[in-house]
């Protein structure tokens, strides 16, 4: 198996994650008309496995970069809460599976792991419903309090990310923990969040920031359109300009695409096309794809500006993320359990997507060794 190459140059050794770790359940419901208050209704629960955002990213980047716990190539560490229950067991298992580091994971009596029930209309459309009272949601300042000597283990070449389903509050205390170690920042947000995350100061926290067209509409204060995407962008880099100089934005456009982006330049790279199985965590899959990318050196988006990437070029992290995400989109579950540097690659070839050498470059064929940080 060949992944990419972490070695004594690479720009990042670790990552450090905080957010909501669970899983859950589809359910397909038998008929298009909305559910009513007092009703029950028949529906098929799908064979198809859930998880949460901090998971599916970090899934990602262990895969990618061959994590192991012993830190050595790369080290995953997620911070955060689940259950001693069914649920949780099996996120820790999963996990531990593709070599992130679960030690810092604790599993609470009395609480329930983070769980959603997803309902699924026959016209595709639906909602969801999610644990307010989950063990996630417990996850506290004090807890983050004790992270100091995680950072301090690899100083300057961490990359600490913060995702939805952990208090806000916490997630940008992490931050400037984070902020303080000299770490790279990332994090992404509900729409419900961008706003409340704009007045507690939190992009001035980050160094990337990841955003679908909803949670981009909420930070720019302006309707996206598919039709003119263009548009949009210019006022995403207008707000960077003028707030936010030094943020990357990956702005993911669904079935269109992704755009990189930052005050001076941006980079548009459009989606692959696929016979889509489920879009879940798509987004969260790009995120850990241009994470991965970003560990090892390749370049967030090239510097001409205003660049569209065909389909068959991969010379950027942000190429790599959505390569990942329309990979993933083949399969039903929310983490694609097949995806890998050769199952990338030879989904990259069978669409005629040329490789860079930069990227050839950083693809090994086996294990790295251990090495010295």
């Amino acid at each position: 198996m060949r992944f990419l190459r972490i070695n004594e140059q690479s720009p990042y050794r670790q990552l450090i994650g905080i957010g909501g770790l669970g899983t859950g359940i589809f359910f397909e419901l038998e008929s298009d008309s909305t559910l009513g208050r007092n009703e029950s209704r028949l529906g098929s629960i799908l064979d198809v496995r859930d998880y949460c955002k901090l998971h599916i990213v970090i899934h990602y980047v262990a895969r990618l970069l061959n994590a192991h716990p012993s830190g050595s190539p790369f080290h995953v560490i997620p911070v955060g809460k689940v259950g001693e229950d069914a649920p949780g067991q099996r996120v820790l298992r999963d996990m531990s599976d593709v070599g992130i580091d679960i030690s810092h994971v604790a599993a609470l009596p009395g609480s329930p792991t983070l769980f959603s029930v997803c309902f699924q209309y026959p016209d595709g459309s639906g909602g969801n419903l999610t644990t307010n009272n989950s063990a996630a949601g417990s996850l506290s300042t004090n807890d983050i309090d004790k992270l100091a000597y995680l950072f301090a283990a690899k100083p300057g070449r961490t990359i600490a990310l913060a995702v939805p389903e952990v208090p806000l509050e916490t997630r940008r205390y992490f931050l400037k923990l984070a902020t303080d170690a000299g770490a790279f920042r990332a994090a992404s947000f509900a729409a419900a969040e961008v706003g409340k995350a704009r007045d507690a100061g939190m992009f001035n926290l980050l160094d990337l920031a990841a955003l679908n067209e909803g949670e981009a509409e909420e930070f720019v204060g302006s309707p996206f359109s598919p039709v003119s995407p263009e548009l949009f962008v210019k006022k995403c880099q207008e707000l960077l300009r003028h707030s936010y100089p030094h943020v990357k934005l990956i702005l993911t456009a669904g079935k269109i695409g992704a755009y990189g982006i930052t005050a001076q330049e941006y980079n548009f790279c459009p989606a692959h096309e696929v016979e889509v199985a489920s879009t879940a965590g798509a987004g969260d899959s790009l995120l850990g794809g241009v994470l991965a990318a970003l560990s090892v050196g390749i370049p967030f988006m090239t510097v001409d500006s205003s660049a569209t990437h065909p389909h068959g070029a991969l010379q950027t992290a942000v190429d790599l993320g959505v390569l990942l995400g329309s990979y993933k989109c083949l399969s039903p579950h929310t983490i694609h359990p097949d995806a890998s540097i050769d199952t990338l690659l030879e989904f990259a070839q069978g669409r005629h997507v040329r490789i860079s050498p930069r990227v050839q470059d950083l693809v090994v064929k086996a294990a790295c060794p251990q090495v010295a940080d």
